[in-house]
């Protein structure tokens, strides 16, 4: 199941009190202000939550999977998404108990309940520690 556009609004609409006009003005509005400053080639660092970037990928030649067929990938920019330590965290918490010794996960188990930091660094605007998330894709090409 994924989580929509539709679920955010109805979650602020009643977490938040906001009417449901008001709940769904308000996420378009973030939303907007997100995808305007990304547009603009500036970075959108979210505190407890992660950074998201634009990035110049190169020409480059890559491989037709059908056919074996070398070709060039043009130049383009690519949106990426790098979650903080904190998010990290907060899954690997939720989560690590349903994994066996081999990575195989057993879904049957529930998540942990657990506080979770991320949502806490957010709602307080804590920056994570000095460094962590900054530049990673300037030191990292894929």
């Amino acid at each position: 199941m994924s989580l929509t556009k539709a679920d955010i609004v109805e979650r602020v609409f009643k977490e938040a009190n906001f009417s449901k006009k008001e709940a769904a003005e308000v996420v378009e509005l973030v939303f907007k202000v997100i995808k305007d400053t990304l547009s603009q080639g500036e970075k959108v660092k979210i505190s407890g939550f992660g950074n998201f970037t634009i990035r110049d990928k190169a020409t480059r030649i890559g491989r037709n999977p059908q056919t074996g067929e070398s070709m060039e990938i043009s130049a383009r920019r690519v949106l990426t998404f790098r979650p903080s330590q904190v998010l990290k965290e907060d899954i690997t918490l939720r989560y690590a108990h349903r994994l066996d010794n081999e990575g195989n996960e057993n879904t049957a188990l529930p998540p942990k309940e657990v506080v979770a930091r991320a949502l806490n660094s957010f709602m307080s605007n804590e920056d994570t520690p000095d460094g962590e998330d900054d530049d990673f894709e300037d030191n990292h090409e894929n």
